[in-house]
């Protein structure tokens, strides 16, 4: 996103957190405000000057909004008209940049629902796993990347897998993730489980190992990298046994390599 577009994301974003903590039901209405939202990104991806004329910054702020009430004041709950039309008071770089950052903020009203049922570690957890999951079944992921199926057909796909495994938040999540994808399923999954680890006020540690690590072994390594990088980490744990033993960390482009291939690899490397 340019910067104009950040600030306006984050303003909006300091209005859903307001909203939210004000309302005395704020994990049932973040669950209907993420899902609403998504409905509108579904109306501005179907009417392209609809999208162009609610980010035009040259037109008044108050004709933006009244093209929004016009067109969504009956469709969407006050809480959430109330957001959009703080979304469109603010000045978006280009339609496109709107378009992303009203999902972002669905997102972000669903995971917040999610904390608010105690539920939010638990929806990172399951949608890292399912990352994990369709990155590891290529058939699978192909189906739920295909731009030429209708998306209601992968949603339905999505469903058949997910269906009774998972929080309701996690299955919302997974399901407006395929219908508009901005990667790979796989990649989208993780993303937004990084955006579950980030409102915890975590960074993410993406730890591959052998063999599962046992809840010790995850206190003992969450212990070791809070002291070298001077904050708490969400441990993400993956398993691949051709590690041998030992395990890969990566923290965000940084990867410590304490893994027995690793060292077999590199041993390797001064033996040529």
């Amino acid at each position: 996103m340019h910067a104009a577009s950040r600030d306006a994301l984050d303003q909006t974003r300091e209005a859903l957190k307001s909203a939210l903590a004000a309302d005395p039901a704020g994990g049932a209405t973040g669950a209907k405000v993420g899902q609403e939202l998504f409905q509108v990104v579904d109306v501005l991806e179907d009417n392209r000057s609809l999208r162009v004329a609610v980010a035009d910054t040259s037109a008044p702020v108050e004709a933006r909004q009244d093209l929004v009430r016009g067109v969504f004041g009956w469709k969407v709950d006050q809480t959430t008209l109330d957001l959009l039309l703080a979304a469109v008071s603010r000045d978006w770089s280009n339609p496109r940049e709107l378009r992303a950052g009203l999902i972002l903020l669905g997102r972000e009203a669903l995971l917040r629902s999610a904390e608010q049922q105690g539920q939010l570690q638990t929806v990172e957890d399951e949608l890292f796993r399912l990352g994990r999951i369709v990155a590891g079944d290529a058939e699978f992921e192909q189906a739920l990347a295909d731009k030429t199926a209708p998306a209601d057909a992968k949603r339905a796909l999505l469903a058949q897998v997910l269906y009774g495994k998972v929080t309701a938040v996690t299955e919302a999540l997974a399901s407006q993730a395929v219908a508009r994808p901005a990667g790979m399923p796989a990649d989208d999954f993780m993303e937004i489980s990084r955006q579950a680890a980030e409102l915890r006020g975590r960074a993410v540690a993406v730890v591959t190992s052998a063999e599962p690590l046992t809840e010790q072994q995850t206190d003992d390594l969450r212990g070791r990298l809070a002291s070298i990088y001077g904050r708490e980490l969400a441990i993400h744990n993956d398993v691949d046994p051709a590690l041998l033993g030992g395990a890969v960390v990566r923290v965000g482009d940084e990867i410590i390599d304490g893994s027995v291939a690793g060292r077999l690899d590199a041993l390797r490397r001064t033996l040529r």
